[in-house]
């Protein structure tokens, strides 16, 4: 019972705060930091990224009050190495996860999941006095030292695999179906109450005043599969065709949910202290389970599991009133791993291990409207000992995909194209492969993905 000291300290504290004022109590002398991942959520499905058939207003609210960007990537194009990468600041490969992190039952070793040795934000924040929170989908390992409690978080509430019912609380896939609702490592049960209002709570009640500034990392798991947005919101899209209907309808959910927090760090005086990111951790979703779609990512072509812009490019938003720029759009690119650099620069947190990240701070990008700091990405899944494994980097205007997919059936891949190079500032659609007529640049690519990836091997 590690952390029962700490539960039962925060109780207490609860218990206390409820009598006092907000302004009585100290403001931290350093930023509150909440970081807000969407699961499977399209490029384009927002209010403030294009979207006219949705409704969004508090996401919206947040790129009123924030800066917006519109060319942002996440690190995978699927759940776990997404997660994995955003929390360590590094490439999925880079931190040791390479797919979707397997079931216990299929995994009864616990080989799978982000390695421990690993630094996450939680433990970069941690030690700066920071109280760690990880709310929501877990998904990154099921091992004690592999669980949230073990990779620096000092409170847990949530699911530990990669989708549940939101009412039952039960992981049903293949078998065997399991219930899968956790408060730190003890199993709990909240039969018939909705997921998502579960959620909130917990954010709201480690959300009260204190004088210990909080990090958390609320993982919302929607609109992934099952889609199961409140009545209201499926009667408010009655006209639209399924399954968008059903997607819009629990994208309203989550825009519900992260408005009734964004109130309560508002009514608690707090939300001018608080640094809120908010981004997809991918493309939406294509699946059988996900009606084969929902999700709209505009003209690009791809979506989850694809390499494509579609599977990568996401909605990423940064919000702190009155300490950065207010209704701002950047245009340059970044992604992911770039939080964890960004996050520690404005908190002015140390981070022990500076030189092996990927990221890099977004200070100068948020603040001044400076050029991107990147001019070289790379993205990688699945096996790296596997040739055909998906892969793609970038390097300025020029991406280059190993074996591209397209579960959106946009664009169709013959032989030819297992080396498939476009220019984004030409054509972001990636309609044709221009390997051919710029041998030279494929070249180049070409061998910037295979140096990267023997670094990997070596390893």
């Amino acid at each position: 019972m590690k952390y029962l000291g700490n539960i039962l300290l925060a109780g207490s504290f609860l218990l206390f705060s409820c009598g006092k004022k907000a302004q009585e109590i100290p403001k931290p002398a350093k930023p509150n930091i909440l970081i807000i991942l969407s699961d499977d959520q399209g490029t384009l499905d927002l209010n403030s990224y294009g979207s006219t058939d949705l409704a969004t207003p508090n996401l919206d609210r947040m790129a009123s009050r924030g800066v917006r960007f519109t060319q942002f990537y996440a690190a995978a194009p699927v759940c776990s190495p997404s997660r994995a990468s955003l929390l360590t600041g590094k490439y999925n490969f880079n931190a040791g996860l390479f797919g979707n992190v397997d079931t216990p039952n299929n995994d009864p070793e616990g080989l799978s999941g982000l390695p421990t040795e690993e630094i996450t934000m939680a433990e970069v924040f941690r030690p700066a006095g920071y109280r760690t929170a990880a709310i929501g989908k877990w998904h990154l390992g099921h091992n004690p030292e592999k669980l949230p409690n073990g990779q620096g978080f000092d409170y847990f509430f949530g699911h530990q695999r990669g989708c549940i019912d939101n009412y039952s609380h039960f992981f049903y896939w293949n078998g065997p179906n399991l219930h899968d609702l956790y408060q730190n490592e003890q199993e709990i049960y909240r039969e018939g109450q909705f997921f998502g209002d579960l959620m909130v709570e917990e954010v709201k009640q480690f959300t009260q005043p204190s004088a210990d500034p909080f990090f958390i990392y609320w993982a919302i798991n929607m609109p992934h599969y099952p889609y199961q947005g409140r009545e209201s919101w499926l009667k408010h899209y009655e006209n639209l065709p399924s399954p968008r209907r059903e997607y819009a309808a629990f994208l309203s959910t989550l825009d519900e949910l992260v408005g009734n927090v964004l109130d309560h760090l508002e009514q608690t005086g707090q939300l001018e202290n608080t640094i809120i990111v908010f981004q997809s951790d991918h493309g939406h979703s294509t699946e059988e389970r996900a009606y084969f779609g929902g999700g709209n990512a505009g003209p690009f072509a791809g979506a989850k599991f694809s390499m494509l812009e579609g599977g990568i490019r996401v909605p990423a938003i940064i919000s702190w009133p009155g300490q950065i720029p207010e209704g701002e759009v950047r245009h340059q690119w970044a992604g992911a791993v770039d939080w964890l650099p960004t996050l520690a620069d404005y908190a002015e947190v140390e981070i022990p291990n500076p030189t092996e990240l990927d990221g890099l701070s977004l200070r100068k990008v948020i603040s001044e409207n400076a050029s991107s700091p990147h001019d070289l990405m790379h993205w990688g899944t699945g096996n790296p000992e596997n040739p055909k494994a998906s892969w793609a980097v970038r390097k300025g205007p020029w991406k280059l995909l190993g074996n591209p997919t397209d579960p959106t059936n946009k664009l169709t891949f013959g032989e030819a194209d297992q080396l498939y190079l476009v220019n984004l500032e030409r054509d972001s659609t990636e309609a044709k492969n221009l390997a051919t007529e710029n041998s030279e640049v494929l070249a180049e690519l070409l061998k910037l993905h295979e140096d990267w990836l023997k670094g990997i091997l070596d390893r």
